[in-house]
């Protein structure tokens, strides 16, 4: 369950935490913080209380829920903690991209903050859950969570009584999934994070606020759209893709997720340039297994971009599942039994630092 750490490694642990230290004002958050990354980092297989407690030698978990519930710590702070850690070893204004997804996270009952009978992307149907909006960064070098968001459904955000229970507060409104995107993106470009680009799956592509905004805003991406939906003009899209002929499509071996297969690239303009150093772009994907399998990306880039290019960053779709992945097998990110809404916060933004810590020092387990 417990792997004694090396001094070089519990070295690279307390540095780390250190990182922390000036968001909990009191000493026991300080420890009780480190107690919980610890735990975090370990290789038992379930992170909940019960069992981080037995990590960190604890009689009960009544310290870790101290922790997620009641202790006074900067919990934003410590995200912005931890993509600043992220951008000193992953940082690259050239080649960097960010990457959002939605996952679900199934839960019983109606008490946890956000908890709706919807749609998980992960499961592909509809179940009792709670859904978490993910931004990663990555780049040559590596890849990393930097920031979430809980969605809250409209039946929660219209019930002021059930928010407050769950402690929303009263100045949380809805919002959209691409919104909270959006807030995401804000924030990184606050903080002068340097990156190229910006992709996320079909949830936001075909959000045209989001797309409008990141334009307003000089920000290069390649965002992929619906292959079926009725507020997405998808038929003139197929339209589009099906004039290029045979001759406009490009062999790339495998991109992000997929692996090695292959796959057919085509890329055609759209609309008028508006100036001379911007374009648009369709990107569509056709399977060289199955050629009636497309995906289409709507891009918007500097004009000297390339095909390979435009591909590159549609690889980078599979970051995110890729980070999900291993903050979930490997740093307990939906072992989680809170309900409340900051304690969702708390804990996700732990195990999103642990599994950084994992990512920057070459998947250590101390």
């Amino acid at each position: 369950m417990w792997t004694e750490p090396t001094p070089d490694e519990q070295a690279g642990f307390d540095t780390f935490v250190a990182r922390f230290a000036s968001r909990c004002p009191r000493v026991e958050s300080r420890r009780r913080m480190a107690s919980y990354l610890r735990a975090l980092l370990s290789e038992t297989e379930r992170k909940n209380g019960w069992t981080l407690a037995e990590v960190a030698g604890d009689a009960g978990p009544e310290g870790m829920q101290r922790l997620l519930n009641f202790y006074s710590w900067d919990t934003d702070g410590v995200r912005d903690d931890v993509r600043d850690m992220v951008v000193e070893s992953l940082g690259d204004a050239d080649h960097g991209v960010l990457v959002v997804e939605e996952t679900a996270f199934p839960k019983k009952g109606r008490k946890s903050a956000g908890v709706a009978r919807q749609y998980s992307s992960s499961a592909g149907r509809l179940e009792n859950c709670q859904i978490g909006v993910f931004l990663a960064y990555s780049s040559p070098r590596g890849q990393a969570l930097i920031d979430r968001e809980l969605y809250l459904p409209v039946e929660w955000t219209a019930d002021r009584r059930r928010c407050r229970e769950a402690g929303i507060d009263d100045g949380i409104g809805f919002a959209g999934k691409p919104v909270l995107a959006r807030r995401m993106i804000e924030r990184v470009v606050s903080a002068g994070v340097p990156f190229a680009w910006v992709t996320g799956d079909h949830v936001y592509g075909q959000d045209g606020d989001l797309r409008a905004w990141l334009e307003s805003r000089d920000i290069a991406h390649v965002l992929a759209v619906p292959t079926a939906a009725t507020n997405f003009p998808v038929a003139r899209i197929a339209r589009m893709v099906a004039d290029l002929g045979d001759g406009a499509w490009t062999r790339i071996g495998g991109a992000g997720a997929a692996g090695a297969t292959p796959y057919d690239w085509a890329v055609t303009d759209i609309r008028s340039r508006r100036r001379p150093d911007r374009r648009h772009w369709l990107l569509a994907r056709r399977s060289a297994r199955e050629p009636t399998e497309l995906r289409y990306y709507v891009c918007f880039g500097p004009a000297e971009t390339t095909l390979p290019d435009l591909v590159r960053v549609a690889g980078n779709q599979g970051t995110v599942a890729e980070c999900l992945s291993i903050a979930r097998n490997r740093t307990g990110l939906d072992h989680y039994q809170v309900r409340g809404y900051q304690p969702w916060y708390r804990h996700i933004t732990l195990s999103m630092a642990a599994a950084a810590f994992l990512a920057l020092r070459h998947d250590t387990v101390i």
